[in-house]
């Protein structure tokens, strides 16, 4: 029999006191195409993922409240510095 892959993604850990704050944004529709190179679990009410396109990467956070679902994102910057920012985030580092 088949195993099937787990899909789900890390959970972040609890935001630590002295997190730092990202400036978060309205999207924009930069581009055409966009890869989520990683993202967190859905069990709870926001996901974050990590995302690139045009050489570019930056985090979206997604809240889904019970009456709307409400995205932001970080700026795009080099897949370094955001992948930087994506592991603070995990790590409870940022909010």
């Amino acid at each position: 029999m088949e195993e099937s892959p787990d899909f789900r993604g890390p959970h972040v850990r609890p935001r630590r006191f002295d997190a730092e704050s990202v400036e978060w944004c309205e999207p924009l529709p930069r581009f055409h195409w966009v890869r989520v190179r990683r993202h967190t679990c859905e069990c709870g009410p926001r996901v974050y993922e990590l995302r690139t396109a045009g050489g570019l990467a930056w985090v979206r956070r997604t809240d889904r409240l019970k009456s709307m679902v409400k995205v932001s994102e970080s700026h795009p910057r080099s897949f370094g510095e955001a992948e930087e920012l994506w592991l603070m985030i995990l790590a409870g580092r940022a909010k």
